[in-house]
C-alpha cells in the first residue's frame, strides 16, 4: 500500500500567506524524504481561508520536488474551460516530468458554480463530458469538442503529457450515483474522508459491479483519503486531534452540522487515528478486505501548526510507511 500525503494550502487571512506557502514547502520536502508516494492539494474559490489555487502550486511543488508524485485531491473541474484545463494538466505533467495525477469532482458549493454561471445540475454533466475530452487530447486526437463552455472544431493539443494517454484521472466522490459515474467514466474512485469499512465495502461492491458491467477492468488504483494522526497510544491521538475537529468536519459540512457530530464516531470510523501499531493494522486491513491501493492523509487538522505536522510527517515516515513496504496481503477483494 501507498501512503501519501494531502498539504492544506490554507491559511489565516490575517496571517502571512507567503510564509504559509514556505512551510508548505518545507512539509513537501519533509514527505519526500520520509517515503510518502505523493502529496495532494485541494480546490475552492471564494473560500473564508487564504486559499492557494493548486494549479500555480502544483507547477512551484514540482520544482521544489524530485521524487513524490503531485496531484489534485480534488480540482474542480466542471468551474473551468475543458481545453484550458487540458493544457495546464498538460503543462503540469511535463513541469513534474510525469509525475503528476489529476483527481477531479463535481464540488459540493453553489456559491462556487454561481460565481462561474454554471449551473448546478451542469456541474456533472460538464464532469461526464470533460474526461473523454482529456483523454482524447492527451493521446494526440483531433476532436470536435462543444459544449455549454464553448465550442472548438478541430481541437488537437501540441503540447503533450510526458506519461503516456495523459496523467491519471481519479473521480472523488460520496454518493452512491457518483461512485457509479466514476465506474462508467472508466476513472478511480477517490474515496472521501468518511464512512466506516462496512459502507465502504458495499459501495466498494457497486463501484467494481459497475465496471463489470461496462466492461472495464476491476484491477486498479484504488485510492482513498483520511484524516490521520499517530500519537503514543489512541487516547493520547485523539487527545490531541479534538480541539481541532468540529472545524476540519466544517470543510465537507456546514457549520451546524459540526455542531451535532458525534467525536468518537468520526474518529473511530472516519479517520486514521491510534498508535502506530493501531494505524498499521487498519491500513493492512483496508488493503486485504476493501483492495485498497493507497491512503492519502491530511495530517494537519484545521488550527494545527507548522510544528505538529511536521512531526507527524517524521512520525508517518519512521513508524509506519516502513513497516508497509515489508508487509504483503494475504487476500485482496477486486
Amino acid at each position: 500500500m501507498k501512503i501519501s500525503c494531502f498539504l492544506s494550502a490554507q491559511f489565516d487571512p490575517s496571517a502571512s500567506a507567503a510564509d504559509g506557502v514556505d512551510d508548505l514547502m518545507a512539509q513537501a520536502a519533509a514527505a519526500e524524504a520520509a517515503g510518502f508516494h505523493a502529496v495532494y492539494l485541494g480546490h475552492h474559490f471564494l473560500a473564508r481561508s487564504a486559499f492557494v489555487q493548486p494549479v500555480p502550486l502544483a507547477g512551484y511543488l514540482a520544482r521544489a520536488t524530485a521524487r513524490v508524485r503531485i496531484g489534485f485531491a480534488v480540482l474542480l473541474a466542471p468551474l473551468l474551460n475543458p481545453v484550458a484545463l487540458a493544457e495546464d494538466l498538460a503543462a503540469l505533467d511535463v513541469l513534474s516530468r510525469g509525475r503528476l495525477t489529476v483527481g477531479l469532482g463535481a464540488g459540493y458549493r453553489r456559491r462556487e458554480t454561481t460565481a462561474f454561471a454554471v449551473q448546478w445540475a451542469d456541474r456533472l454533466r460538464r464532469l461526464r463530458e470533460y474526461v473523454p475530452i482529456l483523454r482524447a487530447l492527451w493521446n494526440g486526437e483531433t476532436i470536435d469538442i462543444a459544449g455549454s463552455w464553448g465550442e472548438v472544431p478541430g481541437a488537437s493539443l501540441a503540447l503533450r503529457p510526458v506519461q503516456p494517454g495523459g496523467p491519471p484521472l481519479w473521480i472523488g466522490a460520496f454518493a452512491e450515483p457518483a461512485i457509479r459515474r466514476a465506474a462508467r467514466l472508466d476513472t478511480a474512485w477517490l474515496i472521501g474522508p468518511k464512512g466506516n469499512d462496512e459502507e465502504l465495502g458495499r459501495l466498494l461492491g457497486i463501484y467494481r459491479g459497475e465496471l463489470v458491467d461496462n466492461g472495464f477492468a476491476v484491477d486498479r488504483d484504488y485510492p482513498m483519503t483520511r484524516e490521520a494522526f499517530v500519537g503514543d497510544s489512541y487516547a493520547a491521538a485523539a487527545a490531541s486531534v479534538r480541539p481541532h475537529l468540529r472545524r476540519q468536519y466544517t470543510g465537507y459540512k456546514s457549520w451546524d452540522d459540526a455542531q451535532s457530530l458525534d467525536i468518537d464516531r468520526y474518529l473511530a470510523e472516519d479517520c486514521l487515528v491510534g498508535s502506530a501499531d493501531e494505524i498499521v493494522d487498519k491500513l493492512l486491513r483496508w488493503e486485504t478486505e476493501l483492495g485498497i491501493t493507497e491512503v492519502s492523509l491530511r495530517h494537519q487538522f484545521v488550527g494545527a501548526g507548522q510544528d505538529e505536522a511536521m512531526d507527524q510527517l517524521a512520525r508517518f515516515g519512521a513508524e509506519v510507511i516502513p513497516r508497509l513496504a515489508t508487509s504483503a496481503p494475504t487476500s485482496v477483494h477486486r
